[in-house]
Parts: structure tokens; sequence; C-alpha cells
């Protein structure tokens, strides 16, 4: 074993940091703030979890703002916290994290 994997358990992935997988996929949906829900973005998400989704948004959000993300596809929207929000060309990058069940 070298040293880079000492410690780490066998699961664990050397460069990302995470144990879960994301699913790079871009998913139709609806992006709206909890404090205004009608007023909602049609947008795509860059990748998918369990736990969270990276959107595409045409605005820029603030940390730890409320929000529905709603599939296109008629499945029930799912509450998320915005972790990080950053520019990119003329959109931003949004991550949502979505509260762990029993929480």
């Amino acid at each position: 074993m070298d040293a880079s994997a000492r410690g780490r358990r066998p699961n664990q992935r050397l460069f990302d940091g995470r144990l879960e997988k994301r699913l790079a996929t871009s998913v139709p949906v609806y992006l709206a703030s909890l404090a205004d829900p009608r007023d909602r973005e049609r947008t795509v998400t860059e990748n998918v979890s369990p736990h969270g989704a990276r959107v595409i948004s045409k605005r820029s959000w603030r940390s730890g703002e409320k929000v529905f993300i709603t599939p296109l596809t008629g499945e029930f929207p799912q509450v998320g916290n915005v972790i990080y929000c950053m520019p990119v060309g003329e959109r931003f990058c949004v991550g949502v994290e979505f509260p762990t069940r029993g929480q």
C-alpha cells in the first residue's frame, strides 16, 4: 500500500473528496427561490446525486438561499440550499445541497 492510500477508506475516491458518485447528466428543471416560487427559471442540471445537484442559472444566487428544483418530468419539487454560485461566462453554476432525510 502506498503512502497516499494509507488512512483512506477503500471506497474513498482519490481526487474529488466525495464518497458519493455524481451523475453528469442534463436534466431539464425549474429553479425557483423558496421566497418567490412563482418566479421560476427553466434550466438544466450539470450533474446530480442523491444529496445535491449542480444547476446552470441565468442569475446569481446567495449561499444559504433556499431553492425549489422541480424536474420537468412532473416529479415532486425538491427543496435545497445553495452552497455556492460561480460565474461561468454569462451564466452561473449553482451548487445545491438537498437536506438529508430525518433533518
